[in-house]
């Protein structure tokens, strides 16, 4: 039976998931969901996932939410994009909390959100928040070349997962040469996909 998962193409987080599950060769189809629309927080999303976010994996019956949650259940189900476990939880978690978890509102309000709603203190914290974050993801891959191991892990995509996004949000690849260079490497990986390639999108071009 073929996965389904519940995304737009401009969720960072559906991204994720969406990537984990085409880099390690899971049989998959993506189900649009047309977020900014309302979609996410209709009865019978909520239903699906009380959260009201994508993404949303429907495994062949089973039905799992948060990308870190899939991107684990991808490890497990085809042995492919792990590694050691607990670091590459860790740097899920990090991912998490101090790199998509910014990235992700300040795109959107860099973005999505209407400019007479944009707050400029808010956006000057978040960028604040996001080149602290950055700093120590830049540091740490100017010494490896994958983020845990030595190979591709779901690590990588988690904490990689904003950073394709062409949207401006106050980061710019040149500016972090390791992060570039990284990046790039991922990009080089055989079956690597821009979330637009991978997912249709909410918003026009």
């Amino acid at each position: 039976m073929t996965n389904t998962l519940y995304c737009f193409g401009e969720s960072g987080n559906a991204y994720k998931a969406a990537l984990a599950l085409e880099l390690a060769g899971v049989d998959w189809q993506p189900r649009f969901v047309d977020f900014f629309k309302g979609e996410g927080r209709s009865a019978a999303f909520l239903e699906l996932n009380p959260m009201g976010e994508v993404p949303v994996l429907d495994a062949s019956g089973t039905i799992l939410t948060q990308s870190g949650v899939i991107q684990d259940w991808v490890m497990e189900a085809t042995g492919k994009l792990g590694g050691d476990h607990r670091e590459i939880l860790r740097w899920t978690i990090y991912d998490n909390q101090k790199i998509s978890g910014v990235a992700g509102p300040l795109r959107f309000m860099m973005n999505f959100l209407p400019a007479e709603k944009r707050n400029a203190d808010v956006l000057a914290f978040l960028t604040g928040r996001l080149n602290a974050a950055l700093n120590v993801l830049e540091r740490h891959l100017a010494g490896q070349d994958w983020v845990v191991g030595d190979s591709l892990t779901c690590a990588d995509i988690s904490c990689a997962g904003y950073l394709f996004y062409e949207e401006p949000f106050n980061f710019n690849r040149a500016d972090w040469p390791a992060i570039d260079t990284w990046l790039t490497r991922i990009q080089s990986v055989p079956g690597w996909k821009h979330p637009y390639d991978l997912m249709q999108r909410a918003l026009p071009v």
